[in-house]
């Protein structure tokens, strides 16, 4: 890697180099150019250089890129296969959900407790992680030192969460609730999914699309 000081929007496209290599390499693909990949995924081969040139380059002149080394580099650089020890909080059907995408392939972390203050829940196994209530998180965190917080639950309950989970020792969090811990926490690295926002933006998009077609 060339230095830290990388964008964030070329960051965020490296999972979906990562995604499309994984592709063809399972494809039996072992070489492409940056035209080829430029096709494949709707950018243009300059962006695709300029974004690999931040981590130093990985093709070779006249021959593209070596496509399982390239997707391994990647990899590497994502993290994928380090194992930052993860909580998530929240194990109603969200969080059952964002828990099997974690478990489904390399992430980069390791879920390593899951809680909820519903005590009916208390003691049941997902993925053969016991749903532990809410008011064993403190001890839990002192005793297993996560460093990341996968949020699952309703906004009214975050800042009370955040503070003490900051306090804990969380540095990130993955957050599906519509807190903003960037405000209240700005040292936090966050990354927030707001499943009613893309909803919404998606609806605004197809009500304009129908209002064209008139």
């Amino acid at each position: 890697m060339k230095d830290n000081n990388i964008s964030i929007s070329v960051i965020k496209r490296l999972p979906r180099y990562y995604r499309f290599l994984e592709n063809l390499k399972n494809n039996g693909i072992s070489r492409i150019s940056s035209n080829e990949l430029s096709e494949r995924m709707g950018l243009t081969a300059s962006q695709i250089r300029h974004d690999f040139n931040c981590f130093g380059g990985f093709g070779q002149q006249g021959y593209g890129y070596n496509v399982p080394e390239l997707y391994n580099k990647i990899g590497e650089i994502l993290c994928v296969n380090s194992e930052q020890k993860t909580i998530l909080i929240g194990a109603g059907n969200l969080g059952k959900a964002v828990a099997s995408k974690i478990f489904q392939r390399r992430s980069g972390f390791n879920l390593i407790g899951i809680f909820d203050k519903n005590e009916a829940i208390s003691g049941k196994m997902i993925h053969g992680i016991p749903v532990r209530h809410i008011n064993y998180l403190e001890n839990f965190c002192r005793d297993n030192s996560p460093v990341c917080a996968v949020i699952c639950i309703p906004s009214n309950d975050m800042k009370e969460l955040t503070d003490l989970l900051c306090k804990l020792g969380i540095r990130s969090f993955w957050n599906f609730s519509n807190y903003d811990i960037s405000m209240a926490h700005p040292e936090a690295l966050v990354e927030s999914v707001h499943l009613t926002d893309s909803l919404m933006t998606l609806s605004y998009l197809t009500s304009s699309e129908e209002a064209q077609r008139g």
